[in-house]
């Protein structure tokens, strides 16, 4: 892995140099292109008139006056020139405005039209009902434009809404309904408000979009900047199931416009310092036990929080060990932390000495007058004077304290980590019950409260434990030091951060807290880490760990029930794995995400993924669309299968997206025919197994679906599955550049080569096999945490299906491929 930044510093697309780069007619490799003749030299007319031009010039000679004439004359030929040129396009453009509006007018059914004429950033609507008016507002502002009509469909899960023709709507409350399709040039959209006060949620079982339908939530001229959540909600044996879509969805057909787009915010970054467990550099420190007699001691580094000196003086039997204390308390250096606690009892053998050591280093004023048995706590600087010590104190009595004596501070680290250090002692009262003595009283002793039977007590003995302990620990959150600008992210918004351990189950989640002196590199989050995560380089090897985002203010999320209830869920999982999912077809007028959050997506069901572009062919210049086919900033977590799926699509850029904790292949190109798709700065990590194909599965879902092999053939986990990979690339014709695989179960990044296309791809021909393809740009990724192979270039998926011959399942892996 290259010491680079998150995104890296190089350009983004660069020929690749074994690829076919523009060359002129006649290349032969091996030889070199002559260069371009000279041009012929000037004939002799053109040197003889360029060399009797001057001399002509010199023979009409003009007075001063003359030339000043002249000059004025052609400047005020140029003025005349500009405006009537302007006159000339002023009279075309209302020209073609008339055109426009009486064409218009002619076939709008109701008398009225309404155009749109796009000015720079701004985009005008032409209304015509006798009189045109000009209404002019800001580009790709969708919830303002003047035709929307304000909707609130209400709260009735049985309503199906069909938005069609002239029906343009802008939602403005939370609405539930069965469903909603959007047909024939209606249009549905999200209300916004400047201030981003907004909370939206829209629950229907689908959404779909065709034939002129458009669905938008900010655009990318214009962000959303509100809270709007459509939630997908329905059981896989409920409710009805659409062709090709299935159920809980958001379908784009032919004809259909998708545009949701959030706030930016920054997708991901790496730590550049090592963030520990516990959030301290050296760990947190806790520590307690009973009848520890004496004075418990322990010094703390008041820079880096870790315990320096541990130490136990019985000072309630032995002089010389008041005598040791003393001398430990002289020898310590000056703003070092001390913390003491009392266990069982300190001061029998407790020299003055030492009691005007602890008052002179430490500010102490209740260790003059301590007690037996006295529960005390400090905590306290080394010449810190009384103002850093906090004490307490509380009188021994009837075997207990009543309570703990507790100190504590709150510090904080030269790399402006706060953490508190904690002393507390205390006795607590116990009983020791002997109930077998009361047989023959009661006959029985189940049942009795001794404590309630005073006649009883004599039977009772009360004992008295003392306890004492310590704590070191971060307080008000960790801070994260991070490599980008992320002054995006805002408190309450999800990160995760990703492992550096062998196990890709240590990634951990946090929720960001406020944190006004965090500059625009840092964020505070509000859980204690469990485990380590590496900010540094090593070596010359980048093992700094990627922090990713996962909030965003658009969100999509499947509604989930609290466990799994259908049998072939639960077989493998535990939870509810019917999440939603967003299918696109070929056709489409215009799809764009950006800065989306998908949450409890994917099905454990072929073609049901939280994204999915399905057989839409060329999706960018090459297929007709000016502005080509994205997705960008999407946050993909907790959901059930894959990530992103490009099947049988070309031209697809990807980029700035996170999947996170999500099953079978992550970032998932198909057929084996998909080529030209970029993805570019996209972190994957937690890819764990899923069951859709054999290469998705672990050793137990190999060994025991065995639906589709043929006969009573046993699959080899080892080489029929176990193949779940972050990034699957079958085709090599396919752009990766900046991206992280940061933890699966079996490999980061997999190139194999299909032998044919497969599935709904297959029969179709491809101008060259794969394996004869040159790779597309392969630039600045980075892999770790995976447990078979970071990056794994070989091998195939078996392309027939099972039988007597071969009686291993469809899409297995095919280990003659090369």
């Amino acid at each position: 892995m290259h010491a680079t930044n998150s995104r890296g510093h190089s350009p983004a697309f660069l020929q690749p140099q074994n690829g076919n780069s523009h060359r002129s007619s006649g290349y032969v490799p091996g030889k070199v292109v002559p260069l371009r003749p000279p041009p012929p030299p000037k004939s002799q007319a053109s040197a003889k008139f360029t060399s009797t031009r001057p001399e002509a010039r010199a023979t009409f000679a003009f007075s001063s006056e003359e030339q000043q004439a002249q000059r004025e004359s052609r400047k005020q030929k140029r003025h005349k020139n500009t405006f009537i040129c302007f006159a000339i396009t002023s009279f075309s453009f209302f020209v073609a405005l008339a055109v426009i509006l009486g064409i218009s007018s002619k076939y709008a059914p109701d008398g009225k039209c309404h155009n749109f004429i796009f000015f720079g950033r701004y985009f005008c609507v032409l209304l015509v009902n006798g009189i045109s008016t000009l209404h002019c507002f800001i580009e790709n502002c969708p919830d303002q434009n003047p035709r929307l009509r304000n909707w609130d469909p209400g709260q009735d899960s049985a309503k199906q809404v069909v938005i069609k023709e002239g029906d343009m709507f802008r939602l403005t409350s939370d609405a539930t309904v069965n469903s909603i399709v959007i047909k024939d040039g209606g249009l549905l959209v999200f209300g916004d408000d400047k201030d981003g006060s907004r909370n939206i949620t829209l629950r229907t079982r689908y959404i779909l979009i065709k034939d002129g339908g458009a669905l938008h939530i900010g655009a990318e001229n214009c962000r959303y900047k509100s809270k709007a959540t459509i939630a997908l909600y329905g059981k896989s044996d409920e409710g009805e199931s659409m062709p090709t879509f299935g159920k809980k969805f958001i379908g784009v057909e032919a004809g259909g416009t998708l545009e949701l787009h959030g706030a930016q915010k920054a997708s991901w970054t790496l730590l550049v310092r090592t963030l520990n467990s516990s959030g301290l550099t050296f760990g947190s420190h806790a520590f307690e036990k009973d009848f520890s007699r004496g004075l418990n001691v322990r010094i703390i580094d008041q820079d880096t929080a870790k315990i320096l000196e541990i130490e136990r003086f019985d000072t309630h039997e032995y002089h010389n060990e008041s005598r040791r204390l003393q001398k430990f308390l002289r020898d310590q250096d000056p703003g070092r932390i001390v913390a003491i606690a009392v266990g069982d009892s300190a001061v029998k053998s407790l020299l003055q000495g030492t009691i005007q050591m602890i008052q002179d280093r430490l500010g102490s004023k209740l260790i003059q007058g301590l007690g037996y048995r006295q529960a005390w706590a400090l905590v306290g600087v080394i010449d810190g004077g009384s103002t850093s010590c906090n004490e307490s104190v509380r009188n021994y009595e009837n075997h207990s304290s009543g309570g703990k004596a507790l100190a504590q501070r709150e510090f904080y680290t030269v790399d402006g980590q706060k953490f508190s250090v904690t002393a507390y002692s205390e006795w607590i009262e116990e009983f020791l019950y002997l109930p077998t003595l009361l047989l023959d009283f009661f006959g029985s002793s189940e049942g009795v409260d001794f404590r309630k039977k005073k006649s009883l007590s004599f039977l009772l003995f009360g004992l008295g434990v003392s306890l004492s302990g310590f704590r070191v620990e971060v307080v008000d959150g960790v801070k994260l030091h991070l490599l980008d600008d992320v002054s995006s992210w805002k408190p309450g918004d999800q990160i995760v951060v990703a492992s550096t351990d062998y196990s890709m189950y240590q990634a951990e989640e946090f929720t960001l807290l406020p944190c006004p002196k965090c500059n625009r590199f840092q964020v505070k989050v509000k859980e204690t880490p469990q485990f380590l995560h590496m900010g540094e380089i090593i070596d010359g090897v980048d093992m700094r760990a990627e922090v990713g985002i996962l909030t965003q203010n658009i969100v999509i999320r499947g509604e989930m029930e609290d466990s799994c209830y259908a049998e072939n869920q639960c077989q493998f999982f535990d939870y509810d794995t019917f999440g939603g999912h967003v299918m696109i077809k070929k056709n489409f007028t215009s799809v764009h995400l950006s800065h989306v959050e998908l949450k409890h997506m994917g099905q454990q069901h072929l073609g049901r993924y939280p994204v999915h572009f399905h057989l839409c062919g060329d999706v960018d210049y090459k297929g007709g669309y000016r502005h080509a086919t994205f997705v960008d900033g999407l946050s993909i977590h907790h959901s059930f299968s894959r990530c992103i799926t490009v099947h049988g699509t070309n031209g697809l850029l990807i980029k700035d997206t996170i999947g996170f904790d999500t099953l079978g292949h992550c970032f998932f190109l198909e057929d084996g025919i998909e080529q030209r798709n970029t993805l570019f700065h996209n972190l994957g990590l937690l890819t764990k197994p899923g069951t859709l194909l054999p290469t998705d599965r672990n050793n137990s879902m190999c060994t025991t679906m065995r639906e589709k092999v043929f006969g009573n053939y046993i699959p080899v986990p080892a080489t029929d599955c176990m193949a779940v990979s972050t990034f699957w690339i079958a085709h090599p014709n396919n752009n990766l550049i900046n991206n992280a695989a940061a933890g699966s179960q079996d490999a980061g990044i997999w190139y194999l080569f299909h032998k044919e296309p497969t599935g709904e791809s297959s029969g179709l021909q491809l101008l060259a096999k794969p394996e004869l393809t040159p790779l597309g740009i392969f630039y600045n990724n980075r892999v770790h945490s995976s447990f078979k192979a970071g990056l794994f270039i070989d091998k195939g998926v078996k392309t027939t299906n099972a039988s007597a011959a071969d009686p291993r399942e469809y899409l297995c892996l095919d280990n003659s491929a090369r």
